[in-house]
């Protein structure tokens, strides 16, 4: 019953009431074989997500005919690292019931430290000090070896009335045993890459280390944020400072360079025109002319590199090139490049080590060396030819010619000089001498006397 047969209502009193429609049963699906009954009802049918492993793509395991029989069994066991030979029990794994022999398993990792023993004549002999008995060095020893040189433990368990810090134990031991190695060798020799021995214990040193790693510890927060302040500032200067040094350094390189080679190329231009156009009035100086050799070291590295500490060697190859043809100008730079391609050299090594890259330089520095010695020749030349050329001036009655016949023509003398220059229209009127004025005139010749016409008569 309902509560409309309750209250005597029909069933189907609302019009506007509708049947629930009948939801179409589904069809039921059947399982697909090699699934689990609970994996396909969380699936519910649908396809997984992820592509799945059909099942005659797996291996199925090949049983042996005779399979191996696992149990644990709780059996005895004793270790080597013990020496009382004490037997205690554990869990081992059983194959086909034979039990595993041999050691324990984890005896392997007991390790003991090797702690020397010495005899009373060794101790007499090579080990005394009065700060230290027999008694008390043969007790450190003991809790040495049972201790594994736990020197915290040691200090501790350290019987003695008299306290021992933890660094004087170590001094004591450590003493004793480079002492002894250093007795039983036959030579120092032999156990010079013995640690103890090569690397001796220093007590101080161990004593200042704690001082300064304690006060380290015991630093508060607001101590630690000043001195990192103080780090942060004190980078920040070193920084500054060497991004300047380096500034200035090349701009001082900068500010030099061009006008060295302004200059030098403005005077080897003025003595190539001076060599070409020699006066015969002026008598050039050796110092005016001769320009400078270049007498630069070229090897030494430059103070803005040596400061980078790491910097590569073709920048440095260049540089030093900058450096020793600072002194000429840029015709003796190309002149010089020109003849190290007439040798076969390169402009720059191809393998540029420190050995090459000097004798590059010393290369650089001869071939300088020679085109400015090549230079002051022809000046020399130059000079030698206007002196020539002042003598002939001065006595203009030496001719340099024979002349024949009537017509008086002015030959010049060579028109090149000795230097190979060409002498100007100018220069040649003033140096060659006049016409032969002591020369005598030729005799006059006869007319001969002309006919008479008929008109004349």
């Amino acid at each position: 019953m309902d509560a409309k047969d309750i209250l005597g209502l029909p069933k189907n009193s609302f019009p506007g009431t509708q049947e629930k429609k009948t939801r179409p049963q589904k069809d039921s699906q059947r399982k697909p074989d090699g699934i689990h009954r609970e994996v396909y009802a969380l699936t519910g049918g649908m396809a997984p997500l992820m592509p799945t492993i059909e099942i005659s793509h797996l291996k199925k395991r090949q049983y042996s005919e005779k399979e191996e029989k696992i149990s644990w069994q709780w059996l005895p066991f004793t270790s080597s690292a013990r020496a009382d030979n004490l037997q205690l029990y554990h869990w081992v794994r059983v194959v086909n019931g034979v039990p595993p022999t041999g050691d324990y398993s984890f005896a392997k990792y007991n390790k003991s430290v090797d702690v020397l023993k010495y005899t009373d004549e060794e101790y007499e002999k090579h080990l005394t000090d009065p700060m230290w008995s027999k008694e008390e060095t043969d007790q450190l020893f003991d809790l040495c070896k049972r201790f594994d040189l736990r020197f915290i433990i040691i200090a501790d368990r350290f019987p003695f009335p008299r306290i021992r810090s933890v660094e004087e134990l170590k001094n004591r031991y450590y003493s004793v045993t480079r002492a002894l190695l250093l007795a039983r060798a036959p030579s120092s020799t032999d156990v010079s890459g013995h640690p103890i021995v090569k690397e001796p214990y220093n007590m101080t040193h161990e004593i200042e280390r704690k001082r300064a790693l304690s006060a380290v510890l015991s630093q508060t927060r607001q101590q630690e944020q000043k001195e990192a302040e103080i780090l942060a500032e004190a980078k920040q200067i070193m920084e500054s400072r060497m991004a300047s040094k380096v500034n200035t350094t090349h701009s001082a390189e900068e500010v030099e360079l061009p006008g060295n080679q302004i200059g030098n190329e403005g005077a080897e231009a003025a003595a190539h025109d001076e060599s070409i156009l020699p006066s015969p009035n002026i008598h050039l100086s050796s110092s005016a002319t001769t320009p400078p050799i270049a007498t630069v070291e070229c090897t030494s590295t430059p103070a803005s590199l040596r400061m980078l500490r790491v910097y590569l060697r073709t920048h440095a190859l260049d540089q030093m090139v900058q450096a020793a043809n600072s002194t000429a100008g840029l015709r003796t730079i190309k002149r010089v490049d020109q003849t190290l391609q007439d040798l076969g050299v390169h402009l720059k090594p191809k393998v540029p080590t420190k050995s090459v890259c000097s004798e590059h330089l010393e290369l650089r520095k001869e071939i300088l060396t020679l085109l400015n010695l090549q230079k002051q020749l022809q000046n020399r030349e130059a000079e030698a030819t206007a002196n020539r050329d002042n003598t002939y001036a001065e006595a203009p009655s030496t001719p340099k010619r024979a002349y024949r016949g009537d017509a008086e023509r002015t030959i010049a003398p060579d028109s090149l000089g000795f230097g190979g220059d060409r002498v100007s229209k100018r220069d040649h009127k003033r140096k060659v001498p006049g016409r032969f004025m002591d020369a005598p005139p030729s005799p006059p010749q006869s007319k001969r006397p002309r006919k008479l016409k008929s008109s004349d008569g």
